[in-house]
């Protein structure tokens, strides 16, 4: 999993921890690092690809995964343009 900022202006800050993963599933992968990625995948129809999900680092995430995407810029992306629409930057 790679975490990212929602918004990349962050980045720089000392304070601001990243509050975004992406990752890639092939929903045939029983050896997951993080036991509750597999739980939250089980409650969707699973498609090979890349996903993201709002979580700060150590912690359960906000929601279930968005995807699949055939990149992971494309998630990113994705993740930061949803974010944008909802956040009052």
């Amino acid at each position: 999993m790679s975490q990212h900022y929602s918004d990349p202006r962050r980045a720089d800050d000392p304070h601001a921890l990243p509050d975004l993963e992406t990752f890639f599933h092939d929903c045939t992968d029983t050896d997951e690092p993080y036991p509750y990625q597999d739980e939250a995948i089980a409650e969707f129809e699973c498609e090979r690809g890349w996903y993201y999900w709002f979580c700060f680092p150590g912690c359960l995430p906000d929601g279930e995964p968005t995807g699949p995407f055939d990149t992971e810029e494309a998630a990113l992306a994705d993740a930061r343009e949803t974010i944008a629409d909802v956040a009052s930057w």
